[in-house]
């Protein structure tokens, strides 16, 4: 089993990018410079540890906002499935809709996964932390829900 890798500090450039969000919107990551920003990457909407991963950052959001942070989530699945994901859960962040991949590509999570011995590509459960100038400054690859998001928030110092 892969061990839970965090990647300490770093400060590189994030990738600009720009999707459909669960408003109707099309969102860029550029439109947030200024802002902190957390972008968690999941692999499916209404799943058990997805749902998990999303209330907790959900819970937590009124902390994220106090701190001025804006959480985004991201997966391939289509807007219509982000739309009753919300909905069933009341998350009050915006989903990007990424069925193409390309995004998760650009940071990297989109790698090839293996589960009961079959092999796939699939998304790397990761959330970044991007800066108001848009520099990654702390990543977590292969998340482990529990806890996660307590983490982040000691990172932005919350």
């Amino acid at each position: 089993m892969a061990k839970k890798k965090e990647t300490e500090t770093i400060r590189r450039l994030a990738p600009d990018f720009t999707l459909p969000a669960s408003n109707g919107s099309k969102v860029s990551l550029h439109d947030y410079r200024g802002k902190k920003v957390v972008i968690y990457f999941y692999p499916k909407d209404n799943t058990p540890t997805c749902t998990q991963e999303s209330c907790d950052f959900r819970d937590y959001n009124g902390k994220f906002a106090e701190l001025g942070v804006e959480v985004i989530g991201i997966s391939p699945d289509e807007l219509k499935s982000h739309d009753k994901f919300i909905a069933k859960y009341e998350l009050p962040f915006l989903l990007l809709s990424d069925p193409e991949h390309q995004v998760a590509e650009q940071f990297g999570v989109w790698a090839m996964k293996k589960l009961y011995g079959r092999e796939y590509m699939g998304i790397v459960r990761s959330t970044f932390l991007i800066n108001e100038e848009g520099y990654i400054v702390k990543e977590w690859s292969k998340v482990k829900v529990k806890n996660h998001v307590q983490s982040v928030l000691d990172a932005i110092g919350g």
